[in-house]
C-alpha cells in the first residue's frame, strides 16, 4: 500500500517505459538503429559518405 502511494506520486515521464530512442543527429523516431544510435536513413547517408569507418555496402 505504502509503495504503491509513492509511485503514484512521482511523475508519468519519469517511468523508463515511455522513453522512445531517436536518432542523435535527427531526432527521428522511427527506424533506430540502436548500435550506431541513428536512424537508418542518416546511418546510410553517413555510411554512404564514409563518415561511419569499418561500414561499406553490402552489394556493388
Amino acid at each position: 500500500m505504502e509503495a504503491r502511494r509513492k509511485l503514484d506520486l512521482l511523475p508519468k515521464n519519469s517511468s523508463p517505459v515511455r522513453v522512445r530512442n531517436r536518432c542523435q543527429k535527427t531526432g527521428r523516431p522511427r527506424g533506430y538503429m540502436r548500435f550506431f544510435g541513428l536512424s537508418r536513413i542518416s546511418m546510410r547517408d553517413l555510411a554512404l559518405r564514409g563518415h561511419l569507418p569499418g561500414i561499406r555496402k553490402g552489394s556493388l
